[in-house]
């Protein structure tokens, strides 16, 4: 089964991708890794920002690993790629 899941990005990951957000259809039960890999399958540049972005389901930060995460229509993901500042 699918979820039409709102993917949002910021700050590079939004440069990298050239959207804001878009809407995903992806597994409603898939690994935090899998998901970081279906994102980047569709966006190849973000593999400039690769081990240095987090990922946040319904605004829950999850770690980019085997963590299983359970999606459903209209959950946001966001992804959240370091930030600096002062």
């Amino acid at each position: 089964m699918t979820a039409q899941v709102l993917v949002l990005y910021f700050a590079k990951s939004a440069e990298l991708t050239s959207v804001r957000e878009e809407v995903v259809a992806v597994p409603t039960s898939v690994s935090s890794q899998d998901l970081w890999t279906l994102l980047l399958q569709r966006h190849p540049r973000l593999s400039a920002v690769q081990g240095q972005v987090v990922l946040a389901v319904r605004q829950q930060y999850v770690d980019i690993c085997d963590q299983l995460v359970a999606l459903g229509d209209g959950d946001e993901v966001a992804v959240v790629p370091p930030l600096s500042g002062g």
